[in-house]
């Protein structure tokens, strides 16, 4: 282990490992979608991580900073995935705060009740070939 915490870990790896993403190669895309910021700055799925170093992790709606607190390089259980990363209190706070947003405003409210019929697929194509 003291080797990984000399050279580090691949960044696409480690939000793998640490169980941000199901897949490496779904890591691979979000960082090069631009949905993941190292240090403040673009990452790259190469670039090297090192404890102490700042990841800001955006998954849909989701928005995560977190502080890295271990490496490794194989994917393990939740609760050794949970402890190679710090979310940092203002993240949590607001995320919690957008939590509880969306419950007042009804995010579910934003979801059709049904799947669209026949003539509403129509209509839906209809639109997408004017646009």
């Amino acid at each position: 282990m003291t080797d990984l915490m000399t050279q580090g870990v691949r960044a696409d790896v480690w939000l793998w490992a640490a169980r941000f993403f199901k897949t490496r190669s779904l890591a691979k895309q979000a960082i090069d979608g631009g949905k993941i910021e190292l240090n403040d700055a673009a990452c790259k799925p190469a670039k090297v991580v090192h404890v102490g170093d700042t990841f800001k992790v955006t998954r849909g709606e989701e928005r995560l900073t977190c502080v890295v607190v271990g490496l490794s390089e194989k994917r393990g259980p939740a609760s050794e995935a949970q402890k190679l990363y710090a979310e940092t209190e203002a993240s949590a706070a607001e995320r919690q705060r957008r939590i509880e947003d969306r419950r007042l405003t009804g995010g579910a409210l934003l979801r059709p009740d049904a799947r669209p019929g026949k003539r509403d697929r129509r209509l839906i194509q209809d639109l997408k070939k004017t646009l």
